[in-house]
């Protein structure tokens, strides 16, 4: 169905190589996942295999593909020119949707939580929640029943229904699926084959594997070969650090020897010269084992940084006291809730979910204009759209060190270093970077700030799922509030203590006795 033969992509500004020498075969029933760092090429890979053409302007490309049947792919953002035309537009360019009856239109609509008539509607596609664009596109794979789907960041914005909804997809599909997600529980779902993509020596050199198994399987074998292989090194070096304390202990005695023996005593000269020759074949077997010894693992890391250094909030400290009759668009047009009221007092973790559209980031941003006029409370606000705090043209540098001190440039870029930035990449304008990259900048923004209350729009959604875990530690361990917008079902049982369900009558808080399920939270 799909063939991948020496496949090397190739950055054409700074000559830096995404992948060398990739091979990949997928038949009907895989369901490969796409894993690794931000930045790390997979979203240019699927682009690549869905159309050569779209990474030319990019990317220098060499291999092969070979593709038997119909593909379909769903990009990580639409191109510009298709988000101002609209619903209807967007879909009239696509034969299989004028081959759909009017009645297996509006199942699928009703499948995916939209309006019925959405798919004939004037509306545009940028006047689209995030997630409802996603179910458009969704909605359009659908219907063109391809024998094979690129998937890149399906999961991102979508309500857990439709994640629901998608899991189903992906596991029912007849043909072969390559997909990139961020969302664990989705990829934990639905996966049975694992492509890992890795950059390695301060991304110099790419690695890649295959793995014909689920992803728990993959994480679970990855680790335990790290762990392995890493006591096996740490092992031999203590070791050899033992062998070679007591060779220099015995080639200074015979050094020390050779300094005091009596000229007249020639057999003692000629046992001394045996004993160094013994001591540089000792030298000589010691250096052969040190180059033979076991290398230490090297995988990529994701993340070093914490936010557990910020002064602990106390328990009784009111954060929000919020009473709203009404909650409108941002225009002010139609009412998107009722009754909205939400308390929250010292270090509590707060999520919200709720259907697409139905003004979880309205809420949100109405909630940092609140508590920004506090001048007792510090509050650090992450939206869904980084463009909002991000000024593209900047570099990283020049965000997280605005007074352009060197002193602070110099400290800033470290930290880059240890999210593992690039020198290259920490002097690039932020609008080059990928969605990840981006997080991690605003990420690091929130450990250099000193805050009590984090309010976090989607704040997994970006981040790779070997990043998840360290994710979920970090906001896990803050001190302070958090108050979150989320669809990521790993991010809500592991972080939050409290969840809350936006509907038109305002928030009903879900028990918290019950275990987490989906279905407990549409």
């Amino acid at each position: 169905m799909l063939q991948i033969r020496h496949l090397t992509m190739t950055h054409k500004k700074d000559l830096h190589v995404l992948l060398r020498d990739f091979e990949l075969v997928l038949n009907a029933g895989d369901k490969a996942v796409v894993v690794g760092e931000e930045g790390n090429g997979k979203s240019t890979l699927l682009r690549w295999i869905y159309d050569p053409a779209l990474v030319v302007p990019y990317v220098e490309a060499e291999g092969e593909r070979v593709c038997r049947g119909k593909m379909a792919y769903l990009p990580q953002e639409l191109p510009e020119e298709e988000l101002t035309g609209s619903v209807y537009e967007y879909l009239s360019r696509f034969y299989a949707f004028w081959d759909a009856e009017t009645g297996e239109l509006r199942r699928l609509a009703r499948k995916l939580g939209l309006p019925a008539d959405l798919f004939y509607s004037e509306q545009t596609m940028s006047s689209l929640s995030g997630g409802e664009r996603v179910k458009v596109q969704m909605a359009r794979l659908r219907l063109e029943r391809a024998d094979l789907l690129l998937l890149d960041e399906p999961s991102n914005d979508v309500d857990i229904e439709t994640l629901e909804w998608l899991e189903r997809l992906i596991r029912g599909w007849e043909g072969a699926v390559l997909f990139v997600s961020h969302d664990e529980t989705l990829i934990e779902n639905t996966a049975n084959r694992v492509v890992l993509l890795e950059q390695l020596h301060h991304k110099t050199i790419p690695r890649w594997s295959v793995s014909n198994t689920s992803y728990a399987v993959f994480a679970a074998e990855r680790r335990r070969s790290y762990e392995k292989q890493e006591q096996l090194a740490l092992s031999e070096r203590r070791e050899e650090r033992e062998a070679m304390e007591r060779f220099r202990r015995i080639q200074q005695r015979v050094e020390h020897e050779q300094r005091t023996i009596s000229r007249d005593d020639p057999h003692g000269g000629r046992l001394l010269k045996k004993k160094m020759a013994s001591v540089k074949a000792l030298e000589r077997r010691y250096e052969r084992e040190h180059e033979q010894r076991t290398e230490r693992p090297e995988v990529e890391s994701a993340i070093c940084i914490r936010l557990n250094e910020q002064k602990p909030l106390p328990a009784g400290r009111t954060v929000l006291e919020l009473t709203l009759p009404e909650l409108r668009t941002e225009d002010g047009g139609r009412v998107l809730a009722r009754d909205v009221n939400l308390s929250i007092r010292g270090p509590q973790k707060v999520c919200i979910i709720g259907r697409n559209g139905c003004g979880k980031s309205t809420l949100l941003r109405r909630i940092a204009r609140e508590l920004r006029e506090k001048e007792n409370l510090r509050v650090f606000y992450m939206p869904q759209n980084y463009e909002e705090l991000l000024d593209g043209e900047q570099t990283p540098v020049d965000f997280l060190a605005p007074s352009g001190e060197k002193e602070e440039r110099t400290r800033v870029r470290t930290y880059l270093g240890s999210l593992r930035y690039t020198v290259q990449e920490t002097e690039r304008p932020i609008r080059e970077l990928s969605g990840g990259q981006k997080a991690k900048v605003l990420l690091l923004k929130m450990a250099l700030t000193e805050t009590d209350v984090l309010l976090l729009d989607e704040p997994t959604r970006n981040f790779s799922p070997l990043s998840g875990p360290e994710i979920r530690g970090i906001l896990r361990g803050f001190p302070g509030a958090i108050l979150s917008v989320s669809h990521d079902r790993k991010f809500i049982r592991e972080v939050c203590g409290a969840v809350y369900r936006l509907t038109e009558t305002g928030l009903e808080q879900l028990p918290g006795e019950e275990p987490f399920s989906a279905s407990r939270v549409q």
